[in-house]
């Protein structure tokens, strides 16, 4: 077994767009499917990263993967 974190991926991004505010979003890197490593965040990432999560249907939309750079999967 590899105990060595697998590094976070640049090709894929978790997207989280505002509802309110057009242009505006939190975004991580994330697998194709979606998951995103929180320990591979830093601090703040983490933070922001669970907050939308929280708040998806009230401040965010249900977030979407996108390949790096914009392009949706």
């Amino acid at each position: 077994m590899n105990s060595r974190p697998m590094p976070l991926s640049d090709d894929y991004e978790l997207r989280f767009e505002s509802l309110f505010q057009a242009g505006r979003a939190l975004a991580f890197p994330c697998d194709a499917h979606g998951g995103v490593r929180l320990d591979g965040l830093s601090e703040r990432a983490r933070q922001n990263y669970l907050f939308a999560r929280a708040v998806v249907g009230r401040e965010f939309a249900s977030p979407i993967v996108l390949r790096s750079g914009g392009a949706r999967d």
